[in-house]
């Protein structure tokens, strides 16, 4: 795979290695948000199929991109929603705890907490090993361990945000299905970048902002749940949601109905005539390219930049637990973390600090360009130090 700059409008003299704080628009994007708006200045050209075309075919094309039925699809405006409806319907006689990981992102752990303390069950954090040059294996296993007959949910990203730790979905998955217990998967780092089969990963709940790795705009996302969910309570009760939503002229001849599947749990206004065609444009740039590729491509690219850091005594993950696409890097005892964060600015190099870890986060409009000036950086300070 080439690079893809040309599709982006960044500028020639930054480098971006921040995906994970949040994607660039495509020019294709930005266009389908352009039309959207322009649109919107004759609301006689909005049809009442508008309301939902755009809609179904954004449903269908997630499902396709997790290998999920496209019925089990919602839009939702933010991941702390799509993972409320989730936890808000975890089954109350499941267990007696629910399980997560250490630094887990707040909008993952506030809402199972909240959950925990409501209904009177633990909450178990399940932290990495302290020092081992394993620790993605090792904290696999401690999670796949707490993981019983006694756990109600367990709910986790599907990499580590902060340095891209992956967690064997597929292992946990099955362990959880083995237990009764449900199994909640933050995607908003990976999905898109990292091939995710919700399927074979017997994943119940997947939640997913749309800003990051799918390329869309803020504040809209997509999740999908499984037929477990299919009779929750919904956080909001929206018209549009209802099986009698197409007939305008009927709407007030209220029915108790949603419509099937995981539409209940999808936003009020989930028609947005702007931000759905953006992110069916990013939807379809990344089905073009494929998610396969554009992993293989990070690797490859970073893969210099890794060889530095390994070489040079930087701490990083193993390779068979370390995201493509986004990781994280300790520094050697005696580099100056303010001096290399300075340089980094100085340099036009856009990473960020998440806990104790500098976070690089490619893209396919990244270069060896980037990679280089990343490591030029990283040698000239590590020279001062």
């Amino acid at each position: 795979m080439l690079p893809q700059k040309h599709l982006f409008q960044l500028p020639e003299d930054g480098h971006y290695l921040n995906c994970a704080y949040m994607s660039p628009l495509l020019k294709g994007v930005e266009e389908a948000g352009i039309a959207g708006m322009q649109k919107k200045r004759n609301p006689a050209k909005i049809r009442q199929e508008d309301f939902f075309a755009e809609a179904e075919t954004v449903r269908a094309k997630f499902g396709q991109l997790v290998n999920g039925h496209p019925a089990q699809v919602a839009i939702i405006p933010s991941a702390s929603y799509g993972l409320q409806s989730a936890i808000s319907n975890i089954p109350l006689n499941n267990g007696t705890h629910a399980i997560t990981v250490s630094e887990e992102f707040p909008s993952d752990y506030y809402p199972l907490k909240s959950w925990c303390t409501r209904f009177g069950k633990d909450l178990i954090v399940i932290p990495p090993p302290e020092s081992s040059p394993e620790k993605g294996k090792i904290w696999n296993e401690l999670l796949l361990e707490a993981i019983n007959p006694d756990t109600a949910a367990v709910v986790i990203s599907s990499i580590h945000w902060t340095n891209g730790t992956l967690f064997d979905l597929g292992k946990i998955g099955a362990r959880c299905k083995a237990v009764g217990a449900l199994f909640i998967v933050d995607g908003t780092q990976s999905v898109g970048a990292l091939p995710i089969d919700v399927a074979a990963f017997q994943i119940d709940a997947l939640v997913c902002a749309a800003y990051k790795w799918l390329l869309g705009p803020y504040s809209i996302g997509l999740a999908w749940y499984s037929p477990i969910f299919n009779h929750g309570v919904p956080i909001e009760e929206s018209w549009l949601n209802r099986t009698n939503a197409e007939n305008f002229a009927g709407l007030t001849n209220y029915v108790d109905d949603y419509k099937p599947g995981a539409a209940r749990y999808q936003v009020g206004e989930s028609s947005n005539f702007i931000l759905l065609p953006m992110l069916h444009a990013a939807l379809d740039q990344i089905a073009a390219w494929g998610v396969g590729n554009i992993q293989q491509y990070c690797r490859q690219l970073t893969t210099p930049l890794l060889d530095f850091l390994i070489k040079n005594g930087f701490g990083v993950e193993v390779e068979s637990y370390r995201a493509g696409h986004l990781f994280g890097f300790s520094l050697p005892d005696g580099l100056d973390r303010s001096n290399l964060l300075a340089a980094f600015q100085q340099n036009n190099i856009f990473v960020s600090l998440r806990g104790s870890s500098i976070r690089v986060s490619p893209h396919v409009y990244n270069t060896e360009t980037d990679i280089r000036a990343l490591i030029g950086v990283l040698e000239e300070v590590s020279t001062r130090s």
